[in-house]
């Protein structure tokens, strides 16, 4: 039992933590949480699904065209949803834009692909039991996401930029950065997070049209607790939660595994409005 629920608790809180770091990745640039985190995820199952199943493409060919479709979603949000809202953020308008665009995708997904779960295919016949690969994969995928990030976020300019337009967007459009076009990329690269976290959790999650809300609100935990903004404290987070939630399930079961989530996540932003690892930023008044 306890190989079980470290197993699936560290799978399941890497995909939460992947999403966390979606929704970071597009709040760095625009500062509006765009709550499409979630529905990209469901996106990378479906499509893979899709790509590998029912069209019968290799995995490495399908894993490329559905990072590439979902980093076209992640710039369609961005045009759509996100940049008509930007000059007036101070009345959240975003929350409704967003959430539209994500009712949207989530119709238009069932609707064309069906409202059962469909299987994922097995991409690697390695391991089995606690080992098996949809409990390995999503930590792996997490890890090398959280390092590619750490070494674009610090190593290359594109990345410095990024974090130039996150810390003051009007002092980086005063010195040239191209903002629209970084805000832009950076929600391709939320698209292509998003969609590593739904291909890498197909076999966990399968490929199912309703992944999207439940990934959206399991996937703001991470954040929420770890600081908005900070993807080692998503990724902190997303792992505690994905092992307090097994350990729930096994003990008390799935609707108590549920309230148990909603209480600790209550009992965290109580203490720590903030996030564990977030900061009290200073505001002029």
């Amino acid at each position: 039992m306890l190989a079980s629920i470290i197993s699936s608790g560290l799978a399941v809180g890497a995909v939460y933590a992947l999403i966390g770091i979606t929704y970071n990745t597009m709040y760095s640039t625009s500062r509006v949480m765009s709550f499409t985190a979630g529905q990209l995820g469901m996106l990378g199952g479906v499509f893979g699904s899709l790509f590998m199943l029912r069209l019968g493409l290799p995995g490495p060919v399908a894993f490329v065209l559905t990072l590439a479709v979902c980093a076209l979603v992640g710039v369609i949000t961005e045009f759509v949803a996100v940049r008509p809202v930007l000059k007036s953020l101070d009345q959240h308008l975003y929350v409704l834009s967003t959430l539209a665009l994500a009712l949207m995708i989530q119709q238009v997904t069932a609707i064309k692909w069906g409202t059962e779960p469909q299987p994922f295919p097995k991409l690697l016949a390695w391991g089995s039991g606690p080992l098996d690969q949809r409990f390995w994969l999503p930590v792996v995928a997490c890890v090398v996401v959280v390092l590619a990030l750490e070494y674009l976020y610090r190593r290359t300019l594109v990345g410095l930029a990024f974090l130039a337009v996150a810390e003051n967007n009007f002092a980086a459009r005063s010195i040239g950065l191209p903002e629209r076009r970084l805000r832009v990329i950076s929600y391709a690269l939320a698209g292509v997070i998003g969609g590593v976290a739904g291909f890498a959790s197909g076999q966990l999650l399968l490929a199912f049209f309703a992944n999207g809300p439940l990934l959206n609100f399991y996937g703001f935990v991470p954040v929420a607790l770890g600081g908005l903004g900070n993807n080692r404290g998503a990724l902190v987070g997303g792992l505690a939660l994905g092992l307090f939630q097994q350990t729930a399930n096994f003990t008390v079961g799935g609707v108590f595994a549920s309230i148990a989530v909603f209480v600790l996540f209550i009992v965290v932003l109580m203490l720590v409005p903030q996030g564990i690892f977030g900061s009290n930023t200073a505001r002029r008044v």
